[in-house]
């Protein structure tokens, strides 16, 4: 990466990002991280550890799995990068790295921005994104399917022609020409085709268990605020741009209420990369399992700067 003096944005990966064996090389080459997984393996009760470095594929994508292991591998390339965790299990943030001038997270991703940021411990978010995972997996309504090619403004219009009397929402704005859809399944069908017709190159339906980011997630969002109520916030050292305002925020209060909004708002996370690049900053580092993150800066803001760490390779690179 270039000028160290530049201003950077962290950002995190969310659920879809895990691959088995993730992990593995940064828990054999830091005894810290070894650490946190242990960690985490006592904090939950489960060998998360193992399902992160060994799987089976079809459990660590099970909703409860995937959200702690996605957090707790992103947390620990933190630690690999020279991050610690105080006693309260706050992240201590890597001095090798410039301090970033926001941090983001892609929904679940939102959590591990939280610990890199100072306003959740470790420990607070891990239990929190296993509960979230847990509601999530256990909500049953409705479905989404995933629109390519077809700009906002068209989905949107498809969704007010569609959903008729169901819930019908774009759940992600990703990125220019890729948006999800997630709501009611006769009403995601119905748009599927309206989108086509209106010139969208593919309308695919997703294997997921529900409408995430819908309204029909109201349920789980409830008990997300109980579980949320019960943990200390503290306020952000950095700022955080959020999945639902795609705006920056500091104040615990406002990251509390953010936490139970995202499950049934839509992720706008292009206009969340644009707000930051509206601030000055055109260099983004994807921290986190895969590099999902890094394709949608790509096609949101085609001049920034942009890389992913996420195995000790990249690691290793990333620090010379």
């Amino acid at each position: 990466m270039s000028s160290a003096a530049a201003p950077t944005a962290w950002l995190f990966p969310g659920q879809g990002s895990q691959a088995v064996g993730m992990g593995q090389d940064l828990a054999a080459a830091f005894p810290d991280v070894a650490a946190l997984y242990a960690q985490a393996d006592a904090l939950l009760g489960i060998s998360l550890s193992n399902l992160c470095f060994a799987g089976p594929e079809e459990v660590l994508t099970q909703t409860i799995n995937a959200q702690p292991a996605i957090l707790t591998t992103s947390v620990a390339v933190l630690l690999a990068l020279g991050g610690r965790l105080d006693e309260a299990g706050r992240l201590v943030l890597p001095e090798r790295l410039p301090c970033p001038a926001f941090v983001a997270g892609h929904s679940l991703g939102e959590y591990t921005a939280l610990v890199a940021a100072g306003v959740l411990a470790f420990p607070d978010a891990l239990r929190l994104v296993r509960e979230r995972g847990r509601l999530m997996g256990e909500a049953r309504s409705g479905t989404m399917a995933a629109v390519m090619g077809l700009d906002e403004e068209a989905l949107e219009q498809v969704c007010r022609t569609c959903g008729l009397d169901e819930p019908l929402v774009i759940a992600n704005y990703n990125c220019p020409g890729q948006l999800v859809l997630s709501g009611a399944a006769p009403a995601v069908e119905r748009a599927m085709g309206e989108a086509r017709s209106r010139g969208a190159k593919r309308a695919i339906p997703l294997k997921v268990s529900a409408a995430f980011h819908s309204p029909l997630m109201a349920e789980a969002a409830a008990g997300l605020a109980r579980a949320v109520a019960a943990v200390a916030l503290a306020p952000a050292r950095i700022p955080i741009v959020a999945n639902a305002s795609a705006e920056a925020l500091r104040d615990p209060a406002a990251v509390g209420s953010e936490l139970i909004t995202q499950v049934c708002s839509p992720v706008r996370w292009t206009a969340g990369l644009s707000y930051i690049a509206s601030q000055g900053v055109q260099r983004f580092l994807e921290i986190g399992p895969g590099t999902v993150l890094a394709g949608l800066v790509r096609r949101t803001l085609p001049a920034a700067e942009v890389s992913s760490v996420g195995t000790l390779a990249q690691v290793q690179a990333l620090l010379g």
